[in-house]
This record gives C-alpha cells, sequence and structure tokens, in this order.
C-alpha cells in the first residue's frame, strides 16, 4: 500500500513540475494535482485501452507514432473532467503528457532506489 502512495505522490509531483514548465497547462494546487492523478489512473485503465482497440491499424501504420496522440488524447481528458487543471490546446496535451512520463519516470528512480 505504501508503494501506491508513493507513486501517486510521485505522478502528482510529476504533475506539478510539468503545469510549471509547459505555460499552457494550469494546475490550481497540490490537492487538484493529486485528484487529476487519480483520475488520470481511471482514465488509463478504462478508456485509454479502448482507444488503443480502436486506433489499432493507424497505430500499426505511424509505427506506434499515434500512441502519441492517444497519450494527449487521455490527458486532455483528464484536464476535462477535473476541475481546476487545466490544458489550453491539443499540443499542450502533447507536450505535456510527454514531459509529464519524463519527470514521473525521474522522480521515480530517484525516490524507489533502496
Amino acid at each position: 500500500m505504501s508503494q501506491f502512495i508513493l507513486t501517486w505522490i510521485i505522478t502528482a509531483l510529476s504533475l506539478l513540475i510539468t503545469a510549471y514548465l509547459i505555460p499552457g497547462i494550469t494546475i490550481t494546487g497540490f490537492a487538484v494535482a493529486a485528484i487529476a492523478t487519480f483520475v488520470m489512473g481511471l482514465i488509463n485503465a478504462v478508456v485509454k485501452p479502448i482507444l488503443l482497440l480502436f486506433t489499432l491499424p493507424l497505430t500499426i501504420l505511424t509505427l506506434g507514432l499515434f500512441l502519441l496522440v492517444v497519450n494527449a488524447i487521455s490527458f486532455s481528458l483528464v484536464s476535462y473532467l477535473t476541475p481546476g487543471f487545466t490544458v489550453d490546446t491539443f499540443f499542450d496535451a502533447l507536450f505535456g503528457s510527454i514531459i509529464l512520463s519524463i519527470i514521473s519516470s525521474f522522480l521515480g528512480n530517484i525516490f524507489e532506489a533502496k
């Protein structure tokens, strides 16, 4: 259970850092980031597999690059469902999802090193 909470906090911090780095993404506070992280987990568990299934031919055709678009759509959907978390444009969502994964991986490696 503590590993889950640590991952949740790391992702929320990564989301705050991403919002700081990209001007088109705004988050009003850490509580909103924690809620957005929870919603992101739900979206990634329920909606994203359905999107991947429907876009599989296009993903194969683009050699996997269309997965970046699917991630951006998921990121935008999280901002739509979470009050206090806004993403202005599609490209902000695209770059935000890329930056979020990089920062989250970096922080995860730092805090989970034992």
